[in-house]
């Protein structure tokens, strides 16, 4: 590793949401710059005039917030290499591009679509192996070259590739030394007619002045990066280390795209995925800690994440995959996190009024609701009983049926709401010892009891343990449920 300190960015188009791709691509730089003690910029490259827009830019920093990928410099952050906005770093590009023309590095051309197209005709009817922009106007001369623009001819500004510059070799951290043609490099285009620059110039003009080290991007962007290195050379800037991320494809072998499900982050945070389980899966689409392990924690991944581990072969998404991290990373929760976290917003969005209870009830209700929760909207489910009364419980039709309407349950509710109503102690310990001694007693069997019992306090034949829900619910309203479910059995 060099001794220049790691500097790394995330560079989105704020042309939409921010999608599953782009998130790893995010995560995978904070994790770098985390790992080795760097810095994460996060710039908005929103040179797309027509399609950029704030709204989309705040839909990004959102999604980045949600991640928890918090940047060092960028939006909202500032820092010492901005703006961090291309739209706001015009001038920037232009004085690069008008150093380069000054220098002999760059120059105007003025051919027109029309002989583009000609040239590139005659290129390959001649069977010519370069068959890119012929440089009709590289060896024009200078003092023609203005006058022409003192007349208002329209022209477009192309960097001068070095005839002898040979082949250029891309030294990748992921795939390895990746070789490019020499033959394959025109002089392209790093300032249009208009004059805005084009990607593959002002990219690297932000680079470089941001002193970015290290370039992890998706290995979409890899065909543009031997045109990017020839920008650096003229610039004279050290060229970073490159880092090509494969691709994310859906479970059949294409890329990820909408027909797969959710691909934008805000749909993952709308489903109640908790944001760190959703970094751990994403992290591991091309990356291992040491190929065995799977649940990574957010203060591992951003100790001991390395480009080294990152898998040149294309990454599939598995949803269930994906679910069973979610399910782990709630399982695994401390109770008092999990109230916190998960239980109690859940609660509120779906508009269940908690009351007062102290930590000791948080803390059982959590142990009872927490192993039965995959998404935090299935708290409000699990915890239905708990929070109703005696009055609003809603009774399943199908589970009165089968627990409460059949020959001998009234006199169950009538022996289970005797021997509840003497229990010294109101725990589920001993509530469910009460039950159990009842099946003997009346001669019925056990699950009939306890269907009885489950139907009339719960309201249906599928609910978290008996005795933990009874404690919770508490023994006034336990018995008022059975007064009212007797009505109902026979």
């Amino acid at each position: 590793m060099s001794e220049t300190p790691v500097r790394v960015r995330f560079a989105p188009s704020p042309t939409g949401k921010l999608h599953v791709g782009g998130a790893r691509t995010a995560i995978y730089n904070w994790a770098f710059a985390r790992a080795n003690h760097g810095t994460f910029i996060l710039r908005i490259d929103d040179t797309d005039p027509e399609r950029s827009t704030e709204e989309n830019t705040q839909i990004i920093l959102r999604a980045m917030r949600w991640l928890g990928l918090d940047w060092d410099e960028g939006p909202e952050v500032g820092g010492d290499f901005g703006p961090y906005f291309q739209t706001e770093r015009a001038e920037m590009y232009r004085a690069a591009a008008q150093r380069l023309w000054d220098e002999g590095k760059a120059y105007p051309c003025f051919c027109t679509p029309e002989q583009l197209a000609a040239d590139r005709a005659e290129a390959q009817a001649r069977k010519d192996p370069f068959q890119g922009y012929q440089r009709r106007c590289r060896d024009l001369d200078p003092a023609e070259a203005r006058a022409r623009i003192a007349a208002g001819e329209p022209y477009v500004l192309r960097i001068k590739v070095p005839e002898d510059r040979g082949d250029v070799v891309v030294r990748d951290a992921v795939h390895g030394d990746v070789t490019f043609a020499a033959r394959e490099l025109d002089d392209f285009v790093i300032q249009r007619t208009d004059g805005t620059p084009t990607y593959n110039f002002a990219t690297v003009v932000d680079d470089a002045a941001m002193g970015i080290t290290h370039v992890i991007r998706g290995d979409d962007h890899l065909s543009n990066t031997p045109r990017q290195v020839i920008v650096y050379e003229a610039l004279g800037a050290p060229v970073p280390t490159f880092a090509h991320i494969s691709m994310i494809l859906g479970a059949d072998g294409k890329k990820l795209s909408k027909r797969h499900g959710a691909t934008n982050v805000e749909e993952y945070r709308d489903a109640g995925y908790l944001s760190d389980a959703f970094v751990n899966y994403l992290a591991l689409l091309g990356w291992s800690l040491d190929g065995e392990t799977t649940i990574i924690p957010r203060d591992v991944l951003a100790s001991q994440f390395s480009l080294d581990h990152v898998s040149k072969n294309p990454a599939t998404f598995d949803p269930k995959k994906l679910d069973w991290i979610q399910a782990e990373y709630l399982r695994t929760m401390e109770n008092d996190e999990f109230v916190e976290k998960v239980m109690r917003p859940a609660l509120a969005a779906a508009g269940v009024d908690a009351g007062e209870h102290d930590a000791a009830w948080w803390d059982a209700l959590a142990e009872v609701v927490k192993p039965r929760t995959k998404f935090p909207a299935d708290v409000a489910t699990v915890a239905a009983p708990v929070f109703a009364t005696a009055d609003t419980l809603v009774y399943d039709e199908k589970s009165v049926a089968k627990g409460l309407a059949r020959e001998g349950m009234g006199a169950v509710l009538d022996a289970a709401r005797e021997v509840l109503a003497a229990l010294p102690a109101w725990e589920p310990a001993a509530i469910d010892a009460a039950l159990e001694a009842l099946p003997e007693q009346l001669d019925v069997k056990k699950r009939l009891v306890f269907q009885a019992v489950r139907v009339a306090v719960c309201g249906n034949l599928v609910s978290p343990p008996l005795g933990e829900t009874m404690a919770l619910v508490g023994r006034p309203d336990c018995l008022a449920r059975i007064d009212r479910a007797r009505a109902m059995a026979l």
